[in-house]
């Protein structure tokens, strides 16, 4: 299922697989890639997101349903039940109330802001004068608080609210679930298109998969090569190589990745053996005197062999030196009498 996603991925993106070996002897090209533990830290991170995500999804839908519960159960503040039940049920029966004697959306807003304004206050005046036993809290902490403000907030809402509400709870979790293949595809894919091309003569560094980020470096301007190890790279045995060239500097953007003049091999294994390895072909250019790797040698210019010098007392050559004399004057002849 991985490699047929993977393929269209890169179609789509227009990303080729591996990236063109850059200038310098085939024979000297070395490949590294990215430390599997670089994946396997990827993944975990992956797998922690997704739990948290499905986390948040089950923690709302029992509050969703403890609200719903809640507000079924308690009668509305502004309904006083009455003192004696059987008294209730001895009395004839009465006509329904009217629906001007229900309280109406307005005057339910007004008395949700009226406790609030209340609390909000208790609260200030509790702040204030923090050793007056006399003031009386009515704010309700922790979870109870939290769940009746969502009731009072319940009670404000219409009943089609609820039905949206959990349709769009539904359409949430049906989301995560469709949404675990690709991304974790995105990850590994990210993971593989780290590629780190070194030949006898300049490097190459390409990753990134929705912004594909490649460099290509001489070694004529390359001036410094350092490792870098952080602790969560040390548990795991990786490291970074930063290679620094000619011209380079901090970003004007303050974004090192975006610096032309610096590379970096990003969470390798064997970082020192990719070090010294860079070092030795670096002095190596030097020590030999190599040109610029921009003159490719299918670039360059092709020039005419010059002829061997003749020898004036060889009569061989002497009489094939007469002969070539000859034609071109015969062809220079005939190109003046045409």
């Amino acid at each position: 299922m991985y490699e047929p996603l993977r393929r269209r991925v890169l179609a789509l993106l227009k990303v080729p697989p591996e990236p063109h070996p850059p200038v310098g002897d085939p024979a000297s090209l070395r490949v590294f890639r990215a430390g599997r533990n670089y994946y396997r830290l990827r993944v975990a991170a992956w797998g922690i997101t997704q739990v948290l995500a499905l986390a948040g999804i089950v923690f709302w839908t029992v509050t969703l349903i403890g609200v719903e519960n809640a507000m079924r159960a308690e009668p509305p503040d502004d309904a006083t039940p009455p003192a004696n039940a059987a008294a209730v049920s001895a009395q004839p029966a009465r006509a329904a109330p009217t629906a001007s004697a229900q309280p109406n959306l307005d005057q339910r807003i007004q008395k949700w802001k009226d406790r609030f304004a209340q609390h909000v206050k208790a609260a200030a005046t509790h702040g204030r004068s923090a050793g007056d036993r006399s003031v009386k809290r009515e704010v309700v902490d922790g979870w109870a608080g939290f769940k009746q403000v969502l009731v009072e907030i319940g009670r404000l809402l219409p009943p089609w609210a609820f039905l949206l509400i959990w349709a769009l709870k539904i359409a949430g979790f049906v989301l995560y679930l469709v949404q675990i293949p690709f991304t974790y595809a995105i990850r590994r894919l990210d993971y593989e298109m780290h590629w780190y091309l070194v030949t006898d003569r300049s490097l190459r560094l390409r990753r990134g998969v929705w912004r594909v980020r490649e460099s290509t470096m001489s070694f004529a301007n390359l001036q410094q090569v350092v490792v870098t190890r952080g602790p969560v790279q040390g548990l795991l045995g990786l490291a970074d190589v930063k290679v620094t060239s000619a011209g380079g500097g901090k970003s004007p953007h303050g974004k090192p990745d975006e610096d032309m003049h610096t590379g970096h091999f990003h969470a390798v294994e064997h970082a020192e053996e990719i070090r010294d390895l860079i070092l030795k072909r670096l002095e190596q250019f030097r020590a030999t005197g190599l040109g610029d790797p921009d003159d490719h040698p299918e670039h360059a210019a092709v020039v005419p062999a010059r002829p061997a010098p003749v020898a004036v007392n060889d009569p061989t050559n002497a009489i094939a030196a007469a002969k070539e004399l000859l034609a071109e004057a015969r062809l220079l002849r005939s190109a003046i009498t045409r």
